[in-house]
């Protein structure tokens, strides 16, 4: 039998690191910039916390979260979403008797059973942030900005478009909703078997659908908008003119609702062009409701959500990924038994500036070393046998330049920074933050 990686899921090979460094890398640089704190929560939470908090109709928690039960018979689902993971720990550890508000990024693994596609896995990566203890709508403008920038600043991505809605409070949507089933119950029959039974579960979910036959109908469906009170709307133009302020252009979309349930006032979506929803990069939007739904005194609170996999297949398609380095500054090439203490000990030196080293365990000829030199990517090879050992000395082969000296041992470590432009060009704690088991 040959074992492969489940349907829905990847492994992350050495060679696709440096992309994911490159975004999460500019993720934390952007938000910990802005004061976000980093988060980790648990790979799996009890199931009723998501169940009360996207809701029992949600998608995700009808039919697409990894449920099992342990030893001790508790129900517990593997993580499908960031945001109430992380409500979850500000409550439990009191974060609202800190300073308010507080501001919490993380980077985590999700699980989703859906049907695997590019964009879509049954195990995806998510960063996302959410601020806890604010209502003021400068927080959602602060915090759609930084998304936004981090996508089209910092990462450099193309025709991207921010689609923007309010879905009101609970009386807000209250009335809305008796004004869509009024719109929809004529037209049942036009509408996919599973949005006619949404009518009688949760009919805002109809305008989330992505059955085209659900979207025609929705084309003419009332707006959210045209039902916002005093303060949904005055918080709605609030944050419009704080995005138009920061010269950031939003796209008013009445459908725009998001699948999930605790959503209050302001949503939002960031779409690659001509996706029109289909694979959309990042969303979130305001959940003021939420704290309360799990148990917790009233918090205001704001999120979002970025699939790190949909952001890399969009940075490739627009070939905006960085150019692949030299995964290796030097590698050494002990030619004899007696050379192998001194390869590790250069390569201890040389590992100690923070230069990429591979030791060649295996005593063999200079050819045979240097092509495994060049089948590593390494910039140079540092070659060790027993005239080296005699005089002291190692001999440098720039791979690049084609070039070799040899030189005294203590000399060694500035020669071969002089022949790798300093080594170390990949920051150790980009690599680290790639890890998910650590960062997640």
């Amino acid at each position: 039998m040959e074992f492969r990686t489940p349907r829905g899921t990847q492994d992350r090979l050495p060679e696709q690191q440096p992309s994911w460094g490159f975004v999460l890398g500019a993720f934390w640089d952007r938000f910990e910039r802005a004061g976000f704190g980093r988060l980790d929560t648990p790979l799996f939470e009890d199931s009723a916390l998501f169940v009360r908090a996207v809701g029992e109709e949600s998608d995700i928690a009808s039919k697409e979260t990894y449920n099992f039960a342990d030893k001790s018979g508790d129900s517990l689902t593997l993580r499908p979403e960031g945001t109430a993971p992380v409500v979850r720990a500000y409550l439990q550890h009191g974060m609202a008797s800190r300073p308010q508000p507080q501001r919490l990024a993380y980077f985590a693994p999700l699980f989703r059973y859906d049907r695997p596609q590019a964009g879509r896995l049954r195990q995806h990566h998510q960063i996302g942030a959410e601020i806890l203890g604010e209502q003021d709508p400068h927080a959602d403008v602060e915090l759609i900005s930084q998304i936004w920038w981090l996508l089209t600043q910092d990462l450099g991505l193309r025709d991207l478009t921010l689609q923007l809605n309010s879905i009101g409070r609970s009386d807000d949507r209250a009335r809305y909703l008796k004004a869509l089933l009024d719109f929809l119950e004529p037209v049942r029959s036009d509408l996919s078997i599973e949005s006619q039974r949404r009518l009688s579960t949760n009919p805002l979910r109809i305008l989330d659908s992505k059955d085209q036959r659900d979207r025609k109908v929705c084309e003419s469906a009332p707006r959210t908008l045209d039902f916002l009170g005093e303060e949904s709307e005055s918080h709605f133009a609030a944050v419009k003119d704080g995005l138009a302020g920061l010269g950031i252009d939003a796209v008013l979309n009445s459908a725009l609702v998001r699948g999930l349930d605790y959503y209050t006032d302001t949503v939002f979506e960031i779409w690659p062009a001509d996706s029109r929803g289909q694979s959309t990069v990042a969303g979130g939007g305001r959940y003021d409701l939420l704290a309360q739904q799990l148990g917790g005194p009233p918090t205001a609170g704001i999120g979002f959500g970025c699939g790190v996999e949909r952001v890399l297949l969009n940075l490739e398609a627009q070939g905006r990924l960085p150019a692949a380095e030299s995964a290796i500054d030097a590698y050494i090439a002990p030619l004899s038994g007696a050379a192998r203490p001194a390869a590790l000990v250069a390569a201890r030196d040389l590992r100690g500036t923070g230069m990429r080293v591979v030791v060649g365990y295996a005593a063999g000829s200079p050819r045979s070393h240097l092509r495994k030199a060049n089948a590593l990517g390494a910039h140079c090879a540092v070659i060790l046998g027993d005239a080296e050992l005699a005089s002291d000395s190692a001999s440098v082969r720039d791979l690049v330049a084609g070039k070799q000296e040899t030189v005294a041992r203590d000399r060694l470590v500035a020669c071969v920074q002089r022949a790798t432009g300093g080594g170390g060009r990949l920051n150790p704690d980009k690599r680290a933050t790639t890890n998910p088991v650590e960062s997640g």
